[in-house]
Formats: structure tokens, C-alpha cells, sequence
């Protein structure tokens, strides 16, 4: 189990909300023809993988005072996520994303209200004191309220002796100010982050193809601890100690069945490992591990997963 005496693992900041994904495979949402309900959020999905492996996990979110909200609240606490910190607004109804089921990456509409609603408020000294890891996402970051009371609270996390972490999912669609989204992903960073992104995530925060090599030196110079650049199908870079200590840790072959959530379960086992007190290159191992095990299978994780299975 985890090394820390807090009583949390992990807090999650962020977008509660549902995802409503094509149920047959499409090029797009120009010919998704029908769609399913799931429970979305990447904050939220966070916090349910690292609870089905057996970390105690609680979720910061906001949603709307509906029986979406209702719906989603209620899947959240079954997978034994901690929600009592989930709000109701009164006037937003609860965010809707729609997802297109691709063998890439899927085409999405965010339909957003009550997720970015955050208020400092439910941010309290009194609760990050509670946890080892503050984790939160560009989605949750790019609009107000939210961005300031998280950027806010990442700083006092940080005071209290907390692990902060990010998934740099960055959309344009979702952030159309990339600039802003720049300066407010360096203010984050500067509290120690540890930072998962994409080549595609790096993409579309650029406006075009970098090197690996400016990508890692960039996020280090904002003040990122460690950096997991991930690959695809070709693995990963653990990035750490300033850019002076590099891994990489090669692609396995998966036949893939559904590549929502991916990102989500990788992340979960690489943050599981780094609690445990494994090396960044194991986090990272570790990391691949579940997102391959995500990548197998239709819909969320199972229920439990066993967490001596990352270490294997």
C-alpha cells in the first residue's frame, strides 16, 4: 500500500461530467450514429482507477443540481471514490461531452456548464493537508471560476507538503487562448508538478510538431519535477531530475478495443507506482501497464485491480 500517512492518496480537481460515446465505431462524429452514457471526467476517471487500486482517492467537482449529475455523482462513489466534496449548482446543469468511438484519437464536443463552476471555497487548507497527491487537468484549469481557486490551491498544496500533478490534455477546442493556456500551465508547474501529456497533447499546445528534446526542456524549465511524454504505440520518456535523467520504455503490441481512457488509466498506474516509492522508470512501466490493460478492454477499468499486477 501507499507510503504516505495522509489519509487521502490522491485528490482530483476537476471535471465531473458524462461522456456520451459512439457506440459503433465511426471516422467521426459526422457519421457517430448512436451514442451510450458513461461516466467522464478525466479528474473523476482518476480518481476511480487509483481507487481500484486500492488507494483512497476523493474527487473536487462540480455538478449540476440534475439527474445527470445525480447519475454521475452515484457511479463516482461506487468505485469507492470519495465524493462528499462534489457540489450542485443551482443554474448550471451538469456538463455533457460527446465522444466519437476511434481507433485514434476521438473526435469530441464539450457541452459545458456546472464542471467548471469550482469555487476556492472547496479547496480548504484543511483538506489538501488530508492528501499526498493534488491532480487536476488542462479541461479543468481552462476556464473561470475554476482556474484561479486550482492554480490557487495548487500553490498552498504545494505548502502543505502535497505532490502536485497534471494531465496536460490541452484542446484548442476546449482553450481557444493557447497563450494563456501557456502561462497558466507555467504558473501550475511551478509548484514541483509532475506532468503527463501526449504527442498529440503537445501538438495541439504548440500549434505544430516540436522535438521531444524542447518539449521536456520546456515543461522542466516551468518547474515540472518529472515528465511522462507518451508515445502511443511507441511507448513513453520519463523525463526527471531537470532533463539530466531520461528513460524510455518501449511500446507492447495491444489489440486495442477502445482507447477512451487511456490516458486516464496510464497516468493511475504511474502515480500509483510513484506513492509505492518506485523509480520514475518503474512509475512509467507501471503507467503502461494499466493503460494497455484499459486499451483491451470495452468501457472502465474493473472494478479492482490488483496492484501488485504494475510491478510484474
Amino acid at each position: 500500500m501507499t507510503t504516505s500517512s495522509r489519509p487521502y492518496t490522491l485528490i482530483a480537481v476537476g471535471e465531473l461530467l458524462a461522456d456520451f460515446i459512439g457506440h459503433h465505431v465511426s471516422s467521426s462524429l459526422l457519421d457517430a450514429l448512436d451514442f451510450r452514457r458513461y461516466q467522464g471526467g478525466s479528474p473523476a476517471n482518476m480518481a476511480a482507477n487509483m481507487a481500484r487500486m486500492g488507494n483512497k482517492t476523493a474527487l473536487v467537482a462540480c455538478v449540476g443540481d440534475d439527474n445527470i449529475g445525480r447519475y454521475l455523482t452515484r457511479e463516482t462513489a461506487e468505485v469507492g471514490v470519495d465524493t462528499q466534496f462534489v457540489t450542485k449548482h443551482a443554474q448550471e446543469p451538469t456538463s455533457i461531452v460527446l465522444v466519437s468511438r476511434t481507433a485514434g484519437t476521438p473526435d469530441f464536443v464539450a457541452y459545458r456548464h456546472a464542471d467548471c463552476q469550482i469555487q476556492t471555497d472547496q479547496l480548504p487548507d484543511s483538506l489538501l493537508a488530508q492528501t499526498t497527491l493534488f491532480h487536476t487537468t488542462c479541461f479543468a484549469l481552462s476556464r473561470q471560476p475554476a482556474q484561479d481557486a486550482i492554480c490557487d490551491a495548487a500553490k498552498r498544496a504545494q505548502a502543505a507538503g502535497c505532490q502536485v500533478t497534471i494531465d496536460a490534455n490541452y484542446a484548442p477546442t476546449i482553450w481557444p487562448d493557447r497563450e494563456q493556456a501557456w502561462r497558466v500551465l507555467a504558473d501550475y508547474c511551478s509548484a514541483g508538478a509532475l506532468v503527463k501529456l501526449s504527442e498529440d497533447d503537445a501538438e495541439r499546445l504548440y500549434g505544430e510538431k516540436q522535438s521531444t528534446e524542447r518539449i521536456l526542456s520546456d515543461f522542466h524549465k516551468m518547474g515540472a519535477k518529472i515528465i511522462c511524454f507518451t508515445l502511443g504505440a511507441n511507448g513513453s520518456i520519463v523525463s526527471y531530475d531537470g532533463g539530466t535523467q531520461q528513460a524510455v520504455i518501449p511500446g507492447k503490441k495491444v489489440d486495442v478495443v477502445d482507447v477512451t481512457g487511456a490516458g486516464d488509466a496510464y497516468w493511475a498506474g504511474f502515480l500509483t507506482a510513484f506513492v509505492d516509492g518506485h523509480t520514475p522508470e518503474q512509475c512509467a512501466r507501471s503507467g503502461a501497464t494499466l493503460a494497455q490493460m484499459k486499451l483491451s478492454r470495452q468501457g472502465p477499468l474493473p472494478f479492482q485491480v490488483d496492484r501488485k499486477s504494475l510491478y510484474r
